[in-house]
């Protein structure tokens, strides 16, 4: 599970890391974005016509439900993503990589100064930069009282290793290492599928224990 990440790189390392060919001008500057929730926007490459792009998505698919509130699914299980209706669209033929300096859970015992859940901050041992496998769709249809149309994009999520799983039980972000980026975006199903798995423990580490921004 994911619902709180961090993407502090600039323009030209996520450009360069990734390989970008383009940038949409929705990505601008590429700003700091220190604690990024869902319905929030962030960068995301995707593929179009065959070259890696870097664009501003909305986080969580736009799930609409009569008589309540829109609900932003940010999540998808790997388990879930080849069948179910809502989400294998987009796993067969829109991934994209969502590139992020740390992510979060909230640590099922301690507080922090606020007296707030303490939010557990993880990132690798080596990478500055590294990539949630994400899959994207577009949204047209209301939204918050209008109409609207944009994409947004959802991280998906497996089981969790050894460091991950004392914070958060059942679930942690997928994450591609760096030579498989080419293959979560273009490749077979079936290799796609088989890069939805754990990330090796031994190559994160826990960065701090604090407040819900990465500082």
């Amino acid at each position: 599970m994911c619902n709180l990440y961090s993407q502090k790189n600039s323009l030209q390392e996520i450009r360069d890391w990734f390989d970008v060919k383009a940038i949409d001008p929705s990505a601008g500057n590429l700003p700091e974005q220190k604690a990024i929730f869902p319905a929030y926007n962030a960068p995301v490459v995707y593929l179009e016509s065959n070259d890696r792009k870097i664009t501003m998505m909305k986080w969580g698919f736009v799930l609409q439900q009569s008589g309540k509130a829109i609900k932003h699914v940010n999540n998808c299980r790997d388990d879930k993503v080849m069948t179910s209706q809502f989400w294998k669209s987009s796993f067969f033929n829109r991934r994209c990589l969502v590139p992020a300096s740390k992510f979060s859970e909230y640590h099922p015992n301690i507080r922090n100064e606020k007296d707030h859940k303490a939010s557990v901050w993880f990132e690798l041992n080596e990478e500055p930069v590294f990539a949630f496998a994400g899959i994207w769709t577009k949204f047209a249809g209301h939204y918050k009282g209008e109409f609207g149309s944009f994409e947004t994009y959802s991280i998906i999520t497996t089981t969790p290793n050894e460091l991950v799983k004392p914070i958060h039980q059942s679930r942690m972000p997928v994450i591609i290492e760096h030579a498989d980026y080419g293959s979560w975006l273009s490749g077979s199903l079936e290799r796609a599928g088989g890069l939805m798995k754990k990330y090796p423990a031994n190559q994160m580490k826990i960065a701090n224990i604090g407040l819900n921004t990465d500082d």
